[in-house]
């Protein structure tokens, strides 16, 4: 049971006692509400976390023989390492028929640093037509039901920051056509954000402990915690296809890649990537490199500049293999790892400008330099518990149009520039003509809905304009 005193004990115990300094001034309501959120976190851990990420910062120690992680090439017949595209196809096409995969989208973040107040998978990214990611994402999976007759469930992972929001945006949009038993919602945890100077966990109010998603390496353990876990089993679910929100461009469901991940004679079908080449050392993505004979993915902080710019014999990037959060998950590897009680993906530290309140006064304290940590897991840190991973390279045009910045690099501009133009190499590929500029890029605005094609390949099928106009933007 929780009661005043049990949480005071347990706090006193690990010098946290502050955390209930303003719990006679709160309304019964608030009172109850502030010992569930105590009790609710990972209370026996914090002493060791401030330890180990406060008052020391974690150092990296760099793999010994670490290499460039090996990968399939997104040319199936290039020298590199040839292999065979169509039956992967057909093996990834059977699985889905077989109702053996389902989608995962991590969708925990707000759009704040896009100036836009909600869950960051309502955020207007069509190119043309303004569709919020998560009705492009719907699309998706209607395109796949078009094409192989299957329903994919859609599993999304929320914060509790948005939780309410993101059910109530997918409700008054009725789902997006899709089916309302298709779509599972379940929260990640949170971690109890720290102060950078003395690691007490901080009060964001009175009545309110400061606490930040846990990462989406946390979307394991509450994959399980939530019972998704279970009732994917239930459902006959073998292999999830994980991606995150931002990536409007994000084939959702890839028979390619899931038929690689399942069937290649080098995957123990635990957990796959997807990359893209880096387009210089300096790019800040995380590389996929091979160390002690397991694929890992090393912070573009962590692995050293002078390695990051070595370059091949024919002038490469050594290095070249770039993270983009794309993934399909074994779900008995999910389950194994999340049952398991000594499982534990290590923790990043992250120093933010956290707002507060001071724990003697209550005054709010609006911080103008860093004076918190946060902890967070990073999925692709499961990557070292595979027998075997391997990992495959697509275009970035095809495949990474981000939306993480109001302006610049990855902003809403860049990426309407990147879905037109994988829409003109598209449409050029089955013989409608795209008004160019003189620096050669698309002079209109297009958008090929995800349940139109997913590929110039499936583009083929449908009804297209013999030509664009210049200027027009165009919707298909």
């Amino acid at each position: 049971m929780t009661t005043f005193e049990t949480i005071r004990t347990r706090l006193a115990a690990i010098d946290q006692a502050h955390l209930l300094n303003f719990y006679s001034t709160l309304d019964a309501d608030a009172q109850a509400a502030l010992l569930a959120q105590i009790d609710s976190l990972p209370l026996g851990d914090i002493p060791a976390l401030i330890e180990g990420y406060v008052k020391h910062k974690p150092a990296f120690v760099l793999p010994k023989g670490v290499a460039p992680a090996p990968y399939y090439p997104h040319a199936p017949a290039s020298k590199l390492r040839p292999w065979d595209k169509a039956a992967a196809h057909l093996h990834g096409e059977k699985l889905i028929r077989a109702g053996q995969v389902a989608a995962f989208v991590v969708a925990g973040g707000q759009g704040s640093r896009l100036g836009y107040e909600g869950p960051k998978g309502c955020y207007p990214a069509g190119a043309v037509t303004g569709k919020p990611l998560f009705e492009l994402f719907a699309e998706n999976i209607l395109g796949v039901h078009d094409r192989y007759n299957v329903w994919t469930p859609w599993y999304i992972m929320t914060s509790p920051l948005n939780h309410e929001a993101t059910k109530s945006f997918f409700e008054s949009h009725n789902f997006f056509g899709l089916p309302n038993d298709l779509v599972r919602f379940f929260p990640q945890g949170v971690m109890p954000s720290l102060d950078i100077k003395t690691g007490k966990v901080l009060l964001s109010s009175k009545s309110e402990v400061a606490t930040n998603p846990d990462g989406h390496g946390g979307c394991i353990r509450a994959l399980h915690h939530s019972g998704a876990l279970a009732e994917m089993q239930s459902r006959g679910i073998k292999h999830l296809s994980y991606f995150q929100v931002d990536n409007p461009t994000v084939r959702v469901i890839d028979p390619v890649f899931i038929g690689l991940h399942a069937g290649a004679a080098d995957s123990s079908a635990e957990m796959s990537s997807k990359m893209v080449p880096k387009v210089a050392p300096e790019e800040k993505v995380g590389v996929f490199c091979h160390a002690g004979g397991k694929t890992q993915v090393l912070e573009y902080s962590d692995l050293p500049m002078d390695l990051q710019r070595e370059r091949t014999p024919d002038g490469a990037i050594k290095f070249i293999a770039g993270s983009i959060a794309i993934h399909v998950l074994g779900v008995e590897f999910v389950h194994r790892l999340a049952t398991d009680k000594a499982f534990s993906l290590p923790y990043h530290r992250a120093e933010k400008k956290i707002p507060c309140v001071d724990p003697a006064s209550g005054s709010p304290i609006t911080p103008t330099e860093n004076n918190g940590v946060k902890l967070e897991k990073f999925v692709f840190d499961a990557l070292e518990l595979c027998k075997a991973s391997i990992v495959l390279e697509t275009d970035r045009v095809e495949e990474f149009a981000p939306i993480k910045n109001a302006s610049g690099s990855d902003s809403p501009e860049s990426s309407r520039k990147l879905q037109t133009l994988r829409a003109a190499r598209w449409l050029e590929a089955c013989g409608t003509q795209v008004p160019r500029d003189a620096q050669g890029q698309p002079d209109c605005t297009l958008e090929i809905s995800p349940r139109t094609a997913t590929s110039p390949e499936e583009l083929r099928h449908a009804k297209l304009p013999k030509s664009i106009e210049r200027g027009s933007k165009v919707a298909l």
